[in-house]
């Protein structure tokens, strides 16, 4: 099973974990846009493939079907500038489990990322610096003694490290807390962001947080003073779970609602669909939801996002046919034993 069907250490909360190295090799000009120094780029890399392990496989983004590349996105696994802006000069490495990918050519080289489900900081970053080294040996990166690993935005020098936990966040958005708390923590040097990352928009109450700083700090600095940030997010939100279950008739009213609504309806577009699934795992983290296990909402995050429906039924659909079949997913889901 896929990483991004799994629950995790913490998974009431938080739902996954990545983190991401920018890196840059020597004997290539940076933002390579020339046919010849791109293929030259890929050749290295595809040469080397096989002492690089993992089960990566390279693909060009253009030999890509778009519904293939955007149900990626839909994972996080792509991000949309990559798929919308680089689509003729980029290119991953990417394994079966899709839990280490790899882009070529985005704003550096190489966008090393690996990812895990649940709370998982420490596991996720050992992953990729023992890749990462396993690259920088066999590739050889551009490094500076007084900046560390050069890359194309000044933000990323240094360790070249962004780390980042996607967090459900229903409690404090219900108790009107969830602007405090982002305020609070912003003073720290955090970033959060939507559920596709800078410039996107939170929905179904999911966040990306992470650090915006990676020079001069160590890779394991930046993760410890995340997982101190999350681990309060964490409670924060879990106290204000608690404070609605005191009137547990409202609470209950409302995810079961929205279970109802997502069990009989006929036609869901996908923002209602996201939204009422929020109120479901909420109603699921709390046990108040009994009908339907974490796997299966899981599940539904998933599948229910346009492109990985059209995968789920093999064929493309139009947005209001996928209004129609996304309901239709989502009654099957429900009764699969």
């Amino acid at each position: 099973m896929n990483w991004y069907m799994q629950s995790g250490n913490k998974s009431d909360v938080a739902i996954s974990t990545r983190i991401r190295f920018a890196r840059n090799l020597n004997g290539f000009k940076f933002n390579l846009n020339e046919k010849q120094d791109i293929e030259k780029l890929e050749n290295k890399i595809k040469d080397n493939l096989y002492g690089i392990g993992y089960g990566l496989k390279f693909f060009k983004l253009k030999d890509m079907d778009n519904i293939t590349k955007m149900s990626l996105v839909e994972k996080n696994i792509l991000s949309p500038e990559f798929v919308l802006k680089k689509n003729d000069i980029g290119s991953i490495l990417i394994n079966d489990e899709e839990n280490i990918c790899i882009m070529i050519n985005e704003e550096d080289h190489l966008r090393i990322q690996v990812f895990s489900a649940g709370f998982d900081l420490e596991n996720t970053l050992n992953l990729a610096i023992e890749l990462d080294e396993k690259l920088g040996k066999t590739l050889g990166y551009a490094v500076s003694k007084q900046y560390g690993y050069l890359t194309q935005s000044p933000s990323d020098c240094g360790t070249g490290l962004r780390a980042s936990v996607m967090v459900h966040l229903p409690g404090l958005k219900l108790t009107e807390n969830i602007e405090k708390v982002f305020h609070a923590i912003g003073n720290f040097g955090i970033n959060i962001r939507g559920i596709y990352g800078e410039n996107s928009k939170s929905i179904g109450d999911i966040f990306q947080i992470s650090n915006e700083q990676s020079l001069g700090i160590s890779e394991k600095e930046i993760v410890k003073n995340l997982k101190v940030i999350v681990e309060k997010i964490i409670n924060q939100e879990r106290s204000a779970r608690k404070l609605l279950g005191k009137n547990t008739i409202d609470l209950e009213d409302k995810v079961y609602r929205s279970y109802g609504l997502l069990s009989n309806c006929r036609k869901i577009s996908l923002n209602e669909s996201l939204e009422l699934l929020s109120d479901v795992k909420l109603g699921v983290d709390l046990g108040i939801l009994k009908e339907i296990s974490d796997s299966k909402v899981q599940k539904l995050y998933i599948l229910t996002k346009p492109a990985n429906l059209q995968k789920y039924f093999g064929n493309t659909f139009e947005t209001i046919e996928r209004d129609y079949k996304r309901a239709d997913l989502i009654k099957r889901i429900l009764i699969e034993r």
